[in-house]
């Protein structure tokens, strides 16, 4: 017998999901549950049995129990994911950023319209008590005329490698001012430093103008001796401070300026006071929120334009840490890095700096290049590829609109990437692009072919002249027409050698283990 009440699929499981998959079940609400890795599926499985679990995302997308799908799973598959539940006449929850560029968010966010689905993005902030009495506060005027916002959410803990502090942290509190503003800003700026990881972020300051005034600050880092979470706003009458790690979140501080003569300002403090706020867990009430929509037809408080409007601040933050400040209206610049004179780079075009692109090379609109890139000659890419930090691109390859590169991918010379698995010259298939994504670390082999649709593992190495058209686990040795695996690779690049499931790289020293026809990493020392 189907249970009609539970309609809803989630995808991504881990360290946030876990926290979605149980007020989904607390709601009764979840039907499916799933996640690409069966070490977490068991896990949850002894905290909610009686769920269906599965590793297939095909399997939510066909099953017609399912109405509505929500995606906790890493950014960067965020716009795969999304599309794919759209067109299958899903509604959609997705957990910020819904995507990471504008473009693929402006997609995503008439793609919604267009198959008249619900698409809502997870900015848990706005369901906050503390942020509801806010809005309601200045509102009624009762901070007076709000002059300065800003914002602390610092930490020491989890460290992440995939996505920098800004995109991970700093979305909660530019969707809150948006939110408490109720308009975007005119100027966007930011700096920061990458000091753990190269290219990846783990400190910025974004900066947002208004047109009416105002002026906010966004300060985020995840190398801070202990966690504070405060967002602060400064009116003419009061000011209110949104202490998330206090066990009253909401405090008043009634300090007033007096002009002595007219001329000197004089600070009179006064007592603050905590405000009574309703005791309501704010993922609960976002995730009850969104079921109310997915079944009364409501727009969304955070639905997809909404989302774009986060996500085109981020965009210009992100620009901001390549040293540029731009207004809204501006397209990004970029700066310190090389393009030959014989090569041409498109408008909306971001290349990080000491990024080199050479001779006869072309750039297309929308794409980004991160830094320190070498692009060999004859090189095409995008338009709207992706491609991470420290790459190498060599001579005669065309990366197109669907690839994405992580960082550090070394593509060999005249390697070919695919994006329509079946063309056809006389048939139009620019809605049928496969994504194919190329994990951190992973070597291309010269004059390989890649399939489109796969993702290439992390560390992977694919032999010269393969032909891959399946996925390849991460540091997995890949040759032939068709691909198949011949062994292991170290992240050096060197093949291993196992002597009863384990092995030791001779050349950087590296230990490794299969457990279960998977490689496990024991210690890895590049050198």
């Amino acid at each position: 017998m189907v249970d009609h009440n539970k309609f809803i699929a989630q995808v991504g499981l881990g360290y946030w999901g876990k926290n979605l998959l149980r007020n989904f079940y607390e709601l009764g609400v979840i039907n499916i549950a799933c996640d690409s890795s069966g070490d977490i599926i068991a896990e949850r499985k002894k905290s909610f049995p009686d769920i269906n679990y599965t590793s297939s995302f095909n399997v939510v997308l066909t099953s017609p129990d399912i109405k509505a799908i929500a995606i906790s799973a890493p950014a960067v598959t965020h716009y795969d994911l999304v599309k794919k539940s759209l067109m299958a006449g899903k509604d959609v929850f997705v957990e910020k950023p819904l995507a990471l560029t504008v473009k693929e968010g402006e997609e995503l966010v008439q793609l919604a319209e267009e198959k008249n689905r619900i698409l809502m993005v997870g900015h848990i902030l706005q369901f906050h008590p503390a942020v509801t009495k806010l809005k309601e506060m200045i509102a009624s005027g009762e901070l007076g005329k709000i002059q300065y916002i800003y914002s602390n959410r610092l930490n020491i803990g989890k460290l992440r490698t995939e996505e920098n502090i800004l995109w991970s942290f700093a979305p909660h509190d530019i969707s809150v001012i948006l939110y408490l503003l109720g308009e975007e800003p005119v100027r966007v700026s930011a700096f920061g430093g990458h000091y753990l990881s190269e290219g990846i972020y783990d400190t910025t300051m974004t900066t947002m103008e208004f047109k009416n005034g105002v002026k906010s600050h966004i300060f985020v880092s995840w190398l801070h001796p202990f966690k504070e979470q405060k967002l602060i706003v400064v009116g003419s009458k009061a000011m209110a401070v949104f202490d998330d790690m206090s066990q009253e979140k909401l405090f008043i501080y009634p300090h007033k300026i007096e002009w002595q003569g007219g001329k000197i300002p004089v600070a009179q403090k006064a007592d603050c006071h905590s405000v009574a706020l309703d005791k309501k867990e704010p993922l609960k009430e976002e995730l009850r929120h969104f079921i109310e929509c997915v079944q009364e037809r409501k727009t969304p408080k955070t639905d997809g334009n909404e989302g774009l409007s986060v996500l085109k601040i981020l965009e210009l933050a992100e620009n901001g840490l390549l040293n540029t400040t731009q207004t809204v209206s501006e397209k990004p610049e970029t700066k310190n890095h090389f393009i030959h004179e014989s090569s041409f780079v498109d408008d909306n075009v971001a290349i990080g700096d000491g990024t080199k692109v050479w001779h006869f090379s072309h750039v297309l609109s929308g794409s980004r290049i991160g830094k320190n890139c070498i692009i060999g000659q004859n090189v095409a890419i995008g338009p709207d590829a992706v491609i991470g930090n420290k790459c190498k691109i060599q001579n005669n390859v065309s990366i197109y609109k669907g690839v994405t590169l992580e960082d550090s991918v070394f593509c060999g010379p005249s390697c070919v990437f695919t994006n329509v698995y079946n063309p056809r010259a006389f048939v139009e298939r620019k809605s049928e692009y496969l994504e194919t994504l190329v994990k951190k670390g992973a070597t291309i082999g010269a004059n390989s072919t890649i399939v489109c649709g796969v993702t290439i593992g992390s560390y992977a190495l694919i032999g010269a002249g393969a032909v891959v058209k399946a996925d390849v686990p991460d540091y997995a040795v890949m040759a032939g027409v068709p691909a198949k695996q011949i062994g292991w690779a170290c992240i050096c690049g060197v093949p291993l050698k196992f002597n009863k499931d384990k092995a030791t790289c001779k050349n950087c020293i590296s230990k490794y283990a299969l457990k279960k026809k998977k490689l496990v990493v024991i210690k890895e020392e590049v050198k």
